[in-house]
């Protein structure tokens, strides 16, 4: 638990990560990163990516992009977090698409990623693909927004929600990192309060666990290792058919 000022917050942030191969996978193509120090301009940053591609390409497209994140993050003259961000991920889907283009092996590689950097009592959020970013107190709050097949149906009310978690194309998503010349990222900007708690995760949680037994986890664990390995654990027990990543932020506020 480390103390940081920024804007008018005092932080002390407890901060807990976690990736798991799941119950059914050969291999983890999940990859996660964590800082609750300074990334260059950033004050903090927290990401976590799913990769996709036949052998060991998506695990490479993951991993790859975070620490392209990171890098780029690191050496960069912008201050605003979203413009970071976009500059970052904009630089792993290049390099993605020219290594992929370089290596037949890697042909058809790409990853989702979410991304969080918090300052004072503001949260900034980035993602692109399904693995998401949720705000967790008296509810749930899914900040980000699916980029999937299934969400597209779910918006021309085509499906609802429930009929969603078992539809056979809810894995099929409709952007990523590494696959198109032009991304296109999305950007969120909220406040967070007393009490509230961010959960970054792949889909191999979401997929297996339904919102409000995850909301009952958080909330009912005191330690922040405890929430993501219980977390993991009920994807597990639900069958676990999937890489299962998680990422628990708590920050407490004196002051605001």
């Amino acid at each position: 638990m480390k103390e940081k000022v920024y804007g008018e917050a005092v932080h002390y942030m407890k901060t807990f990560s976690i990736t798991d191969i799941g119950m059914c996978r050969k291999m983890n193509q999940d990859y996660c990163y964590t800082s609750e120090l300074p990334v260059g301009n950033l004050p903090n940053l927290f990401i976590v990516a799913d990769g996709m591609g036949g052998h060991n390409a998506g695990e490479y497209a993951s991993r790859y992009t975070v620490e392209t994140i990171v890098r780029v993050a690191e050496a960069s003259a912008k201050s605003r977090p979203a413009d970071i961000i976009e500059e970052a991920v904009k630089k792993a889907n290049e390099e993605l698409i020219k290594k992929a283009a370089q290596d037949t092996s890697m042909w058809g590689m790409g990853t989702t990623v979410v991304t969080a950097v918090i300052s004072g009592n503001r949260l900034y959020a980035a993602n692109v693909g399904d693995s998401r970013l949720y705000i967790v107190n008296e509810q749930m709050r899914q900040i980000t927004r699916d980029h999937s097949y299934v969400e597209e149906m779910i918006r021309r009310g085509e499906l609802d929600r429930e009929a969603a978690r078992l539809h056979p194309n809810k894995n099929i998503i409709t952007r990523a990192v590494g696959v198109m010349e032009e991304i296109q990222i999305d950007f969120f900007e909220t406040d967070i309060g007393f009490g509230d708690e961010i959960l970054l995760c792949s889909d191999g949680l979401t997929n297996m666990v339904e919102d409000e037994d995850i909301r009952r986890i958080v909330k009912g664990q005191r330690d922040t290792a405890e929430k993501a390995e219980r977390l993991v654990l009920a994807a597990n027990q639900n069958g676990g058919r999937d890489n299962i990543t998680v990422v628990v932020i708590d920050p407490l506020f004196d002051g605001v």
